[in-house]
């Protein structure tokens, strides 16, 4: 019967330690980096009323008869499950998302923490604010932060370049002249009799029209009398009508003066008398046009189809104009003395001209004048001829600029250069097409800066689809800058060939720019953060990044064996297994989160069930105490 009591006692204990295993969890819900605890159970020895036996031949086994004799608290385990990750803002509020622990020391003793509120103290030790601890690094030593000193400069070494340089060619280009239309050579429109001589015009007055070329007919009026062909043709050419007349084996045989597609000839009865076309065998012929094609450079001048009249020997023909140094030109060309044929004319002006060549081009048949040199120049020509009436009609061949000289296409980038002592100096790079399609590149600085010692980059190419396909055998410049006593030298990153990293060369406007530099001046602390792997960064005013200290992280093999010894520090213990201390994301560690701080792991829910499963646990056994007083009272009234 006082077993029972006991039994009794035992549950009440165990369920009160129980109770403060869960308050415990609840008063730390929202303690930072907190693990909760549960309790386990086991019971105790039992009774042994009879021991077991095994079966025989004529009877069988029995099993052992035990009465338990209560309970205990055999195990209080942590849950290292990860908390929730609360940001604060503030750089040294640091939490493990994963496996790891902070690393904490009073001097003669290390701890480990999960809550990393850390700060600095008055000497730029980095300690926790909870308890004042120093927070160790990867050396084992504390960690001492210099936020005083500034970040040195560095020298620019390279300098890397990107965008796109115009495939469209605007320049450079040479100017060039043109006459309006080609050097045409033709045939005249013209007619033969069918009739031969003598010519019967006895009988009275005879009369024809002539039209040509479109022109308004001219009326030849003969008779009466018998007449010879070479008679007829020189009646017809005393009208002066643009058309010459032959007595071509006694038939009368008409042809334009002009040639060319754009003469004709008709001949029409006469407005008087009988019909002379009738009898000189002239009559019903259709409209007769004469052939054009481009003139060849062999072609005589007369044989042109702007030829009015035949140049004779001595004939001149002025040529007047600017070459492209500003020299005026003046020169006059005799036909049959200076030459006779197109190539004769062009070959003629190609040597008034020093900065200039001229050509005939025999595919338009037109005459070109082409400066030797690129860029905007007053070259001109001007083919006149110094009296009425004109041999040719010059005006129609008159030479106009087709192609305006222009210098090169230029793109420009520009970038601050860094000297040794930090020193920014703007340098322009200034990109120019040459003729052959392949870009120059030509660095250049302000004198009150420096100067630049190199000289013109030269053979940047590129292929068809806009890749680099070669690039310029030095990349490097070198430069003065002034206040230094020596020079400086650095490499231009302008891409790889066949690749579209860096430069290209695609259709559309110019978008080169300096991309980037890796020098840069002195540097002054604005901000610290920690990354994930520990490292505690200085971010500084010229952009550069600084490692100020490592943070140490600390695992061990088994994390509930450490030693739970307040404040949220733990401490090693023989069943924790030894340190092993290392990076954030390194091997087993996980990584550290900056500005943040992980919270509690209580389930406050899960709480409040054991809570009542820890109640009535102990309300029952405390029921079996009163049921067991009650009985031992009857006990005692039996006597």
């Amino acid at each position: 019967m006082v077993n029972s009591l006991f039994t009794a006692l035992s549950g009440l204990k165990t369920h009160q330690d129980w109770l403060g295993v869960i308050g415990n969890n609840l008063a730390n819900s929202n303690t930072p980096g907190f693990k909760s605890s549960r309790a386990v159970f086991s019971d105790l020895f039992s009774q042994t009323l009879r021991f077991g036996s095994q079966p025989g031949t004529t009877a069988g086994g029995r099993n052992p008869v035990q009465v338990g004799l209560g309970t205990q608290i055999a195990d209080v385990s942590r849950n290292m499950n990860q908390g929730a990750l609360t940001a604060t803002g503030r750089p040294f509020d640091l939490a493990m998302n994963g496996n790891g622990w902070f690393v904490v020391s009073n001097g003669p003793d290390s701890f480990y923490t999960r809550v990393g509120t850390f700060g600095l103290d008055g000497s730029g030790t980095l300690v926790d604010q909870r308890t004042g601890f120093q927070v160790i690094g990867m050396n084992n030593q504390r960690i001492r932060l210099d936020t005083s000193s500034a970040f040195p400069p560095s020298a620019t070494m390279q300098v890397d370049f990107a965008g796109n340089l115009p495939a469209d060619v605007t320049g450079p280009l040479a100017q060039v002249q043109t006459t309006a239309s080609g050097l045409m050579e033709g045939t005249s429109a013209q007619v033969l009799g069918g009739l031969a001589e003598p010519f019967d015009m006895t009988a009275g007055t005879f009369s024809m029209d002539i039209i040509v070329n479109g022109g308004a007919p001219v009326t030849l009026t003969m008779g009466p009398g018998t007449y010879q062909a070479i008679d007829v043709a020189n009646a017809i050419n005393a009208l002066g009508a643009g058309v010459t007349a032959t007595d071509v084996g006694g038939q009368v045989q008409l042809q334009t003066d002009k040639t060319g597609a754009d003469t004709s000839l008709r001949i029409l009865s006469g407005p008087t008398g009988f019909d002379l076309a009738a009898v000189v065998g002239l009559d019903g012929l259709p409209l007769t046009t004469g052939t054009e094609f481009v003139a060849t450079g062999t072609s005589d001048l007369n044989l042109l189809s702007t030829n009015l009249n035949d140049y004779v020997s001595g004939d001149v023909i002025d040529l007047s104009g600017v070459d492209t140094d500003g020299t005026q030109i003046s020169a006059s060309f005799r036909y049959g003395i200076d030459g006779t044929t197109v190539n004769d004319l062009v070959t003629y002006v190609d040597g008034l001209y020093a900065n200039a060549t001229a050509a005939f081009d025999p595919a338009t048949g037109q005459i070109t004048l082409t400066a030797n040199q690129t860029g905007p120049t007053g070259l001109s020509l001007a083919i006149t001829e110094p009296s009425t009436p004109f041999k040719t009609n010059w005006a129609q061949h008159a030479l106009t600029t087709t192609t305006v000289g222009t210098g090169p296409d230029t793109a420009v980038g520009s970038i601050e250069v860094y000297d040794p002592a930090g020193t920014a100096h703007p340098v322009t790079f200034t990109f120019e097409r040459q003729a052959d399609g392949s870009w120059n590149v030509i660095p250049s600085m302000d004198p009150a800066e420096g100067t630049v010692l190199s000289p013109t980059i030269t053979g940047l190419t590129f292929n068809d689809n806009g890749s680099i396909a070669t690039l310029p055998g030095v990349l490097d410049v070198s430069v003065m800058f002034n206040g230094q006593s020596a020079s400086q030298q650095f490499t231009l990153d302008l891409g790889m060939p066949g690749m579209f990293q860096g430069i290209t060369q695609f259709g559309g406007q110019s978008t080169l720019f300096a991309e980037s530099q890796d020098g840069f001046g002195v540097g002054e602390l604005t901000s610290i953060g920690v990354n994930a792997a520990g490292d505690i960064q200085g971010f500084y005013s010229n952009g550069q990044v600084n490692v100020l200290g490592e943070l140490a992280v600390a695992t061990f093999t088994n994390d509930n064996g450490l030693f739970q010894v307040g404040d949220n520090l733990f401490a090693e213990s023989s069943n924790s297994g030894s340190r092993a201390v290392t990076k954030g994301q390194l091997g087993r560690a996980g990584e550290v989160v900056g500005g943040t701080i992980e919270g509690s792991n209580v389930e406050i829910a899960e709480e409040f069930v054991r809570l009542i499963e820890a109640q009535r646990g102990f309300q029952a056994n405390a029921r079996l105490v009163t049921t067991t007083d009650e009985v031992l009272a009857e006990l005692v009234n039996l006597i």
